[in-house]
């Protein structure tokens, strides 16, 4: 296979692609969501709700017309100019609630984004994901942001037909009455159900939260965050944590000094981040803390963007054991560390089925890959299978890597042996587009949407 032409200059901003792909975000044309506006977004006409017209990717696709075909080429261009390999890209599609759009726009947008990555034009979207799996930059991976109460059994039969894998949804603070108040437009009980059916289909799923809405405070915050991984019904894969702010031309900017609201500022910011750090269980990863809200359009909240960065220092100067993904992942620890690995298994309950997390970690509890496995009604299914570690293109292997060096093999291995050992005959994975090839290699078939191995 062909490869693009690497260009000889050093990487920048290497944390782009440390954790073994290369992602690459496009944005939605702006429409407003069904139920109306929550009372935090602020989103207009002219970009997609819940984003601003200075945050850096809706920039890029307003200079873009929002077209999904230029926006992959323009961010491909620019990843290898900086240095970073891009036949292994991990599509994230931002903006919106994609599944309230027409769902004719929805099978083009993706369809134009896989001819991006082709560098050819298919006759439709089944096409483009056919020549994707042999492609000069294969889709490994798609995320799709989304609301809980979008997630029927129909609407995730579509998520699967377009190669999606990762489903993030809104859940900010697990309260109803909270969710009346600031108008979100769905319960508790929708993000219950779509959590199960969406990890029943094989989606990695990944939990947007809210601490410091109106109504909440920091007692009632840690305690609705704790129940979200104590109770069985939610227990997400991954986390990202958005405080609530007050920003320019949403409902909030109107009503916060009428109902005396006062978002959290720096220090509780930074507080209430570090208690939940301490609480988020081995198999969750914490994406991102704080969103991209510039300073002229702030009208109260946290400013500070990087707020990670001082608790994860502030956690390690306390010794204090952070199981969160994230921190533990070979690229983001020191350069000397022990190769060697060990098989830890983690199993917990979920959504009314089994979870099974498999890590290979080193003597220091350092992750170098890891493997979801879930069995509910008497159905096995891989979630998600990721070695972490710098990026390397398909291939090609490099000194004191994790990557192309057998790991998946070996999680992937001991999965079969538990779904053997709980007597189910027949193991699916849901695979990126992209990595078909791969579990073909090791005696899977293509059963779309998932890839199927009979277990004897």
């Amino acid at each position: 296979m062909k490869h693009n032409k690497k260009i000889n200059v050093k990487i920048k901003k290497p944390v782009r692609t440390i954790s073994g792909v290369t992602p690459l975000t496009v944005v939605l044309k702006p429409r407003k969501c069904d139920h109306g506006t929550c009372v935090y977004c602020p989103g207009g006409d002219d970009v997609p709700q819940s984003y601003t017209d200075k945050s850096p990717a809706v920039m890029r696709a307003l200079s873009l017309r929002f077209d999904p075909h230029a926006q992959v080429m323009n961010r491909l261009k620019v990843l290898n100019l900086m240095g970073h390999p891009t036949d292994k890209i991990e599509l994230i599609v931002l903006g919106g609630t994609f599944l309230q759009y027409p769902v004719k726009y929805q099978y083009n947008y993706l369809k134009r984004c896989f001819d991006a990555m082709n560098g050819r034009v298919a006759k439709d979207l089944k096409q483009a994901k056919k020549w994707n799996e042999k492609a000069r930059h294969r889709c490994v991976a798609m995320c799709i942001e989304n609301r809980p109460d979008n997630c029927s059994a129909k609407e995730i039969e579509r998520l699967l037909e377009f190669g999606c894998t990762r489903m993030e949804i809104g859940v900010q603070i697990p309260d109803d009455e909270i969710y009346k108040k600031i108008n979100r437009g769905h319960t508790v009980q929708d993000v219950v159900d779509s959590s199960e059916r969406l990890k029943n289909a094989g989606f990695k799923l990944g939990y947007h939260i809210m601490p410091g809405l109106p109504y909440s405070n920091m007692k009632k915050d840690m305690k609705m965050f704790k129940l979200i991984f104590s109770d069985e019904r939610f227990k997400p894969d991954q986390l990202k944590i958005y405080p609530c702010q007050v920003i320019d031309n949403s409902p909030l900017a109107n009503m916060y000094k009428r109902i005396g609201y006062v978002p959290y500022d720096q220090e509780k910011t930074k507080k209430i981040v570090n208690d939940i750090m301490k609480i988020i269980p081995a198999y969750c990863r914490v994406m991102r803390i704080m969103r991209e809200i510039p300073k002229d359009k702030l009208i109260k909240g946290s400013v500070k963007l990087d707020v990670r960065k001082d608790v994860e220092e502030e956690l390690r100067k306390q010794n204090i054991e952070i199981k969160e993904i994230r921190m533990r992942e070979i690229g983001f620890n020191r350069k000397d560390l022990d190769l060697g690995t060990t098989l830890k298994i983690l199993k917990y309950d979920s959504s009314n089925g089994k979870e099974y997390f498999l890590e290979m970690v080193n003597k220091d509890n350092i992750l170098f890959g890891l493997l979801r496995l879930r069995i509910a009604q008497r159905k096995a299914i891989v979630r998600e299978l990721h070695i972490y570690g710098k990026a390397l293109e398909i291939g090609m292997k490099g000194k004191k890597s994790s990557q192309h060096t057998g790991l998946g093999k070996v999680l992937l291995k001991e999965a079969e042996k538990i779904v053997r050992k709980a007597g189910i005959k027949e193991l699916k994975i849901i695979p990126g587009v992209g990595v078909r090839d791969y579990y073909r290699k090791l005696g899977y078939r293509l059963k779309e949407p998932y890839v199927v191995k009979r277990l004897r």
